[in-house]
């Protein structure tokens, strides 16, 4: 009897607290929040950001890539040999494709760059070019370079 009150009172707690645990995710600061390798750039601009970015990403093998806008820009790197293991399309290399986000935290100057990672097999190839989005923890990986785009770009004001 003591046993199955005991496995009772477990699950009664459990599900009391989980809610609890849960909802932390949905009272996050929005200048804490955004994802693995999420930095916050604090009394800047999206220039100074993208200026910072371009600086500092080809010094880990990254170049800029296309379709850049105001609000992200994006750098391809060709991956390793692990990676056309796993993602390979028979003899194309893959290319590792970051795309930072640049979003403003509403009524100041800071804003939140957010890393995207991608694999790209056929990349250049017109119709063929293919993107698979990567899991989170693969965002994370970039969280040190981003800190180091947020150093040099914090403090450049608005434009």
């Amino acid at each position: 009897m003591l046993s199955l009150f005991r496995h009772n009172s477990i699950a009664l707690i459990a599900i009391l607290v989980l809610p609890l645990l849960l909802s932390g995710c949905l009272v996050t600061p929005v200048d804490q929040s955004g994802g693995l390798g999420t930095v916050t750039v604090t009394n800047s601009n999206p220039t100074a950001i993208i200026a910072a970015a371009r600086a500092i990403f080809p010094d880990y093998g990254y170049t800029p890539a296309y379709g850049n806008g105001s609000n992200s820009i994006s750098f391809d790197k060709n991956s390793n040999k692990l990676a056309n293991v796993l993602w390979g399309s028979y003899g194309d290399p893959q290319t590792i494709r970051v795309k930072v986000k640049i979003i403003r935290i509403p009524g100041t100057n800071n804003y939140r760059i957010s890393p995207k990672v991608y694999t790209i097999s056929d990349e250049g190839e017109s119709g063929f070019e293919s993107k698979r989005p990567l899991i989170g923890l693969w965002n994370a990986e970039f969280g040190p370079i981003l800190k180091k785009v947020a150093a040099q770009s914090s403090g450049a004001g608005s434009q």
